[in-house]
């Protein structure tokens, strides 16, 4: 199988607009974007407290092979996030040190793996953003091919270069470019809306009646 390598996406956030929205949690994005825009729950970080934002650099592999990975670090611009559908396989890892470093020296800002992932403590004490399904010891093959820069699934969440993606420790969205107007707006209101909330919890006011439901002895 050949190795299907296409362009770079062109229209980029700027740094600051990246900081922006990794100060969004990935819970109130998926809230405004009707809880459609979530990849699986398996998708987690390797450690607490690692957070990103940036656009993805689409990779796909076939089972156990990573050498579109490190084509795929040719082509990385700085600040972009490796999203990477290695079909769900979780008994062979693709990604470890070594390539991590390379993301590193290349300014690669996260990567997700829908797959596995080794090394898994060298990359924690680096403190690189790794989100993935799994980790194992068994390392990968060479040879299989795959693409670069084209439309994905990764874990059940479609993936076009350049999406924006952000992760935290909840998980990882993914946000499509004609879902972006007015989505930062309507997240920060929300997360002013929910600050409101916690403040009549705090007054004595039970959370059943902010979420406007009936009386215990009516419902149903």
């Amino acid at each position: 199988m050949s190795l299907i390598i296409n362009d770079s996406p062109e229209a980029l956030l700027s740094d600051e607009d990246l900081a922006v929205w990794r100060s969004i949690p990935t819970a109130v994005i998926s809230d405004e974007l009707n809880r459609s825009c979530t990849m699986a729950g398996a998708i987690k970080p390797i450690a607490e407290g690692m957070t990103f934002a940036g656009q993805a650099l689409t990779v796909q592999c076939m089972v156990g092979d990573n050498a579109p990975l490190h084509y795929a670090l040719a082509s990385a611009w700085a600040g972009c996030v490796l999203v990477v559908d290695a079909r769900g396989h979780m008994d062979t890892a693709v990604w470890g040190g070594v390539l991590t470093h390379a993301a590193k020296v290349k300014g690669v800002s996260a990567i997700v793996v829908d797959g596995s992932i080794r090394d898994v403590e060298e990359i924690r004490q680096s403190g690189f953003p790794l989100f993935t399904r799994g980790v194992v010891p068994n390392g990968p093959h060479k040879g299989f091919g795959g693409s670069i820069n084209a439309p994905i699934s990764c874990a059940g969440v479609a993936v076009n270069p350049g999406d924006l993606v952000v992760g935290d420790a909840d998980g990882v969205v993914v946000i499509r470019p004609d879902q972006m107007t007015g989505l930062l707006d309507r997240s920060r209101a929300r997360m002013a809306k929910e600050e409101g909330i916690l403040a009549k919890l705090d007054a004595g006011i039970d959370s059943y009646v902010l979420q406007g439901l009936p009386p215990p002895d009516t419902f149903g």
